[in-house]
């Protein structure tokens, strides 16, 4: 990230593919191919982790931290490798919108990936999937017995809800039921070894055409995946099993109440004994997989709001400090160039700065956050950016420009937009007036969410965290970015000299 340069933000399931949901497919090389013509170097997406209906398909709150979303398996490039047949993928029912329909994809590529994994059974032994097994057993195992066991007991029922040989893990009662249970985990390793093979594949094509990834990994996983149950030592549980606290900010911008994540905490002092090494591994695992990490909620390992399970809000929580230099520490020594990037974003307190400094890690600095408080001095100014910092319009979590403009504003908010910008423009301009305010500003990195670059309203928003309905669904329709969008942003991309 040392020259100056650009980069968009979207997520693969927002890609226009023909079956309900954005996967690896063709879409995703054509969007690489924008990338690359209009002078972007970065791509930046969110987890790429499994998604479930259970958490409103949301990739922050998933199963795993180490698997792929097997969703985003392309059907067309399981064509291409010959475990489909052309006419297996003619027949999605669904309609093709700027609307996800993930309970319909979801059901549709089952049968799919039924067929697909027949097919691949037929072909005999494959020496890249045995690698690949093998590679990865130190995750891959836990992680496919634990789907094979939630297909088993219900997809309702969390861990702590199985019987107790299977939700302490008894090693002979795991054993057996990995044996009774032998092709559901083979089928589940197979999806794994797909997704991980066509990601592979699209980050071979980045590199070839100068384009980067930058990944998003949220600092904890959900209470109903393999990891708490595998090592539920490393967070803070009752005996039985159930959290004792859990996680979540205090009341921010997004809600006055506060978010209640509802995921369990770290027990940092078990972490400290083992050397970080869940951590460490990791970092590793997506490292392989992304060229920079975007580390969500990053004042957690400086101190985390830990609220009273039970709670209904996040109100009564309080902070813990967590050994933030001690970790960062140990992460340099087995990462000496360490890529990640924090989410500095909410109540940022002088301790977390110290921690961002000490290390220097580049923060976020989010142009919808720079108006309406603390007139000419406000950090997310463009002229007040630090040089080691990524600028963007808005996130994943924001409201679109457009829908900020229009639902979020007051008259005063808008003649201080206008005041800074030196003249009045016309609403349908000021997307593209703040990307060019973060464009010339000294921050390495501006980072575009495609929706501003389409100067869309709120219906096109990702994510709102104050409701938990209604989100990470919007999608791109075919030919929304076309050639004349990518010279447009080549041009603004190269007079501010991030080309």
């Amino acid at each position: 990230m040392k020259p100056r340069s650009g980069g968009l933000l979207l997520h693969p399931s927002s890609l226009p593919a023909p079956f309900g949901v954005g996967d690896l497919g063709p879409e995703a090389f054509t969007f690489v191919d924008f990338l690359h013509s209009s002078s972007q170097r970065f791509w930046q997406i969110l987890p790429l982790t499994p998604v479930s209906p259970a958490s409103g398909y949301s990739p922050y709150n998933s199963l795993s931290a180490f698997a792929g979303n097997t969703l985003l398996i392309s059907p067309e490039l399981l064509v291409r490798d010959g475990l489909l047949q052309e006419q297996d993928i003619l027949g999605y029912p669904g309609c093709n919108s700027d609307q996800a329909a993930y309970a319909a994809a979801f059901e549709w590529k089952q049968g799919l990936f039924d067929q697909a994994f027949a097919a691949f059974c037929r072909l005999g032994p494959d020496p890249d999937f045995e690698r690949f097994c093998r590679k990865n057993a130190h995750w891959l195992e836990d992680y496919v017995l634990f789907l094979a066991l939630k297909k088993e007991f219900g997809p309702e029922k969390t861990w702590n809800d199985w019987p107790e040989a299977y939700r302490s893990r008894r090693k002979e009662d795991l054993a057996g039921a990995a044996g009774d249970l032998r092709e559901d985990l083979d089928r589940e390793r197979f999806l794994q070894y797909m997704f991980y093979r066509q990601w592979m594949a699209l980050k071979a094509y980045c590199r070839r055409k100068q384009v980067q990834l930058i990944g998003d990994l949220p600092i904890y996983p959900a209470y109903d995946s393999v990891d708490v149950w595998v090592r539920p030592e490393l967070f803070k549980l009752e005996p039985d099993g159930m959290p004792r606290s859990v996680s979540g900010v205090p009341p921010d911008y997004f809600s006055e109440t506060g978010q209640l994540w509802g995921n369990p905490v770290y027990d940092w002092a078990a972490h400290q004994k083992t050397g970080f090494a869940w951590w460490i591994d990791r970092l590793a695992h997506n490292l392989e997989c992304l060229d920079m990490l975007r580390i969500d909620h990053f004042r957690g390992f400086v101190a985390a709001w830990e609220v009273p399970y039970g709670d209904r809000t996040a109100l009564n929580g309080s902070w813990a400090e967590a050994p933030a230099r001690e970790f960062f520490r140990t992460l340099q020594h087995s990462f000496p160039c360490l890529p990640i990037i924090a989410e500095d974003l909410g109540e940022i307190t002088s301790d977390v700065r110290e921690v961002i400094s000490l290390f220097d890690i580049p923060g976020m600095k989010v142009l919808l956050f720079a108006f309406g408080d603390q007139e000419g001095s406000n950090p997310f100014l463009p002229h007040l950016y630090p040089e080691n910092c990524l600028a963007y319009t808005g996130t994943h979590d924001t409201n679109t420009v457009m829908g900020w403009w229009d639902r979020e504003t007051t008259p005063e908010i808008r003649n201080e937009v206008f005041a800074y910008l030196g003249r009045e423009v016309p609403e349908e301009e000021l997307p593209w007036e703040l990307i060019r305010l973060g464009m010339m500003s000294v921050a390495r990195l501006m980072v575009v969410p495609v929706q501003d670059l389409l100067c869309l309203p709120a219906a096109a928003r990702m994510n709102n965290p104050a409701s938990g309905v209604g989100n990470w669904g919007w999608r791109l329709v075919p030919g929304q970015l076309d050639s004349g969008l990518a010279r447009k942003l080549a041009a603004m991309t190269k007079i501010y000299g991030r080309g």
